[in-house]
Order: C-alpha cells, then sequence, then structure tokens
C-alpha cells in the first residue's frame, strides 16, 4: 500500500513533463500551417500525402468579351461579370470605311484593341470570352473576324480566362423566312 500513493504522486509528474515536449515537437507544424492561410487542400494523391497549391491571386476586375462575329461585321462588347454592365464596344464598322471590309480580319483586331484600351483605363485586367455566330437560320461559324479579335484581345496586355462558343443552335428546324417560292431577287 505504501508503494500505490509514491506511484500516483510520480504519474502526475512525469504527465506535465512530458506534455510541454510533445507541444514543442507539434508547435513548428502549426506554425508552417499558420503562416501559409490561402493555401487550399486540392486532393490527395494515393500515398496518402496531402498536397498543398496556392490560388492564383486575381488582382484587378475581370470582364466578359462578347464577340458576334458574322461574314458582314464583327462586334465586340465587354462586359462586367454579370452581363449586365457594358464596359466598352469596338465593331469593324467603326474601324474601316469600305463595307465590305467590316467582317474581316484586319477591322476585327483594332475593334478589338479599341475595345480592350477602354477597358483597361476602367481597372479591368482579364476577361473571360463568348465567341457567338448568327445561328438560328444563319451561318452557324463565326466569321474570319472572330480569331483575330481574340488574338488580339490577347495581344493588348488582358488575361484570357476561358473561351466559349454561344451561337444559338435551333433544337429543331424552324421555317426559314422566303415563302414558299424562295427569295426572289
Amino acid at each position: 500500500m505504501a508503494n500505490e500513493p509514491s506511484e500516483q504522486k510520480q504519474t502526475p509528474a512525469a504527465v506535465p513533463a512530458a506534455a510541454p515536449a510533445q507541444a514543442a515537437v507539434h508547435a513548428p507544424a502549426q506554425q508552417a500551417r499558420a503562416a501559409v492561410p490561402e493555401a487550399r487542400l486540392v486532393s490527395k494523391p494515393a500515398a496518402g500525402a496531402a498536397v498543398l497549391v496556392k490560388p492564383v491571386a486575381k488582382e484587378g476586375r475581370w470582364g466578359v468579351a462578347h464577340i458576334f462575329s458574322s461574314k458582314n461585321d464583327t462586334i465586340i462588347t465587354i462586359t462586367d461579370l454579370s452581363c449586365a454592365e457594358t464596359i466598352a464596344v469596338g465593331s469593324g464598322g467603326m474601324i474601316v470605311k469600305a463595307s465590305r471590309e467590316e467582317g474581316g480580319p484586319y477591322a476585327a483586331m483594332q475593334a478589338s484593341f479599341k475595345a480592350s484600351d477602354k477597358a483597361k483605363e476602367k481597372g479591368f485586367v482579364g476577361v473571360n470570352i463568348r465567341v457567338r455566330a448568327p445561328g438560328g437560320h444563319g451561318s452557324k461559324t463565326p466569321g474570319s473576324g472572330a480569331q483575330a479579335a481574340i488574338r488580339a484581345l490577347a495581344r493588348s496586355g488582358l488575361r484570357i480566362g476561358k473561351i466559349e462558343d454561344v451561337t444559338p443552335i435551333p433544337t429543331d428546324t424552324t421555317k426559314r423566312p422566303g415563302g414558299k417560292r424562295g427569295r426572289r431577287v
């Protein structure tokens, strides 16, 4: 019985001595996690170790560049992300004098440069691009100015997020205009 109280006295004394040592071992790991608060867990590899990746800093405003490109004209409209407020507009007709050149690549490039300059003045650093052809009864493929407009936006210094095609394609065929005998010229 005399041995039991001595064992009890040694056990509590041993536990507090071990606790600070254990806390000291885990302290650098906790400090390392606290030093990188913006890191997030992406996935776990097969080995079970976690991979931490820093997110890309998006400093500045982002917008959406709507590019409508037909064979006759190219229109570039830059809006905010909600697509409710128009930031800048440029079209092939604002650049060239001859109407046959409005849909060409040169007019599209110049219109893109003009629209991107206005957007950069207002603090935009990047855009997501939506390319649209006439669609419906018209052509389902964008005109020759679409690719040139995308290149010009990238060269102007704006960062490109994603590029998507938003051409309206009918799920069923609707009646083309012109009547039974077609368009008479």
